[in-house]
Parts: structure tokens; C-alpha cells; sequence
């Protein structure tokens, strides 16, 4: 059942994503309320790694290798979509600013409040800009977790080969020595024999003898 209400989670935050990054793609501005919808926008990607993560840790403890790897490939697949979706979002906020900067721009050509317009337009930029900032150094702290613990997975995965490869090894060289031994123990076997019937014939010869030299001295006559 958690599994099942994390994937559900992990789905609902991504559509929530998607359709606040058509917000900020549409946004007409002012260049706050695309700060507004941006703190939303990190706040949901907050939620959505969170699940993720919980995801990742589920499949970690997971019982069964084939299940493991399942949910393993299914939270890479969900952490790719996570970062089309910050490419998204990037794209829509370069395109955003975009066009509130040329909206600015043509107010400002039409003598609107000229000089307090160009001071609001720094302060919001630099203030977007701050907060994009942040948001893209968290981003780049996540992917770079996310590179090392692909790193440890592949490392696992060729240490495991290693052993399964050195224990079939192994086994092969266990099996050689094992029809090598019972060859020996065959050969040993018709050796015993072989030797049994020697001994057999030698003591019927030798009985052979005894038996005629007894005839020959008691009874010489016959």
C-alpha cells in the first residue's frame, strides 16, 4: 500500500507541475506574481523529491532482487521526468520574462512612469533572478546526489558480476575435480577387482601345489 500511495503522490505532484509551468509560460506579469508562482513551482518540486526519495528507499528495502530492480528503474524514470520538467520550467520562465520585458519595454517607450517602472523592473529582476539562482543551485546539488548514487548503483551492480562470475568459476573448477575423482575411484575399483581374482588364482595355484606334493609323498603309488 505505501508503494502504491507514493507512485500516486509522485504522479499528482508531477501534473500539478506541469500545468503551473503552463501558468508561469502564460503569465502576463508583473514580474512578482512570476515570483509567486515560482515559489509554488519549488515548493511542489520540494514535495515531488521527497517521494521520490521515499520511492527509492522502499525499493531499496525491498525482499525480492526483481522487485527491487523494478521500482529502481521505475524512480530513474520518474527522476528523468522530474528533470524534463525543470528543463520546462526554466524554458517558461526565460520565455515569461521575455515577454514581461518587452511589455516593460513598450510602456516605457509610451512615457508611462518612466523612471519608477525602470527601478521596479531592476529590483524585480534581480529579485527573480536571486530566486532562480537558488532554485538552479538546489537543482544542480540534487543531480549531482543523484550522479553519485548512480555511480554507487553501477559500482554494486559490476561487484555483483564480479562475484557471480568468480562463484561460477569456481563451480566449474569444483565440477572438473569432482569427475576427476570419480574417474579415480573407478579405475580404483576395477584395480580392487583386478587384484581379488590375482589373489584367487595365486592361492587356487598354491593349494594346487600343496595338494600334489601331499599326493606325491603319502601316496606315490597313484
Amino acid at each position: 500500500v505505501p508503494v502504491r500511495v507514493c507512485h500516486q503522490e509522485i504522479v499528482k505532484f508531477d501534473l500539478e507541475i506541469k500545468a503551473a509551468v503552463q501558468d508561469i509560460r502564460d503569465c502576463p506579469g508583473p514580474l512578482s506574481a512570476l515570483t509567486e508562482l515560482n515559489a509554488a513551482v519549488k515548493e511542489k518540486f520540494r514535495h515531488l523529491r521527497g517521494c521520490i526519495q521515499e520511492l527509492e528507499q522502499m525499493a531499496k528495502e525491498q525482499d525480492k532482487e526483481s522487485e527491487k530492480q523494478a521500482l529502481l528503474r521505475e524512480v530513474e524514470n520518474h527522476k528523468k521526468q522530474m528533470l524534463s520538467n525543470q528543463a520546462a520550467w526554466r524554458k517558461a520562465n526565460l520565455a515569461c520574462k521575455i515577454a514581461i520585458d518587452n511589455s516593460e519595454k513598450d510602456q516605457l517607450l509610451q512615457g508611462r512612469d518612466t523612471l519608477r517602472q525602470r527601478k521596479t523592473t531592476k529590483e524585480s529582476l534581480a529579485e527573480s533572478a536571486s530566486n532562480i539562482t537558488e532554485s538552479l543551485m538546489s537543482i544542480s546539488r540534487m543531480m549531482s546526489q543523484q550522479v553519485q548514487q548512480s555511480e554507487e548503483t553501477v559500482q554494486t551492480l559490476a561487484n555483483s558480476s564480479r562475484t557471480i562470475l568468480e562463484a561460477n568459476e569456481e563451480f566449474k573448477s569444483m565440477s572438473g575435480t569432482i569427475q576427476l575423482g570419480r574417474k579415480l575411484i573407478t579405475k580404483y575399483n576395477r584395480r580392487e577387482l583386478t587384484d581379488k581374482l590375482l589373489i584367487f588364482l595365486a592361492l587356487a595355484l598354491f593349494l594346487a601345489t600343496v595338494l600334489y606334493i601331499l599326493k606325491k609323498r603319502l601316496f606315490p603309488f597313484l
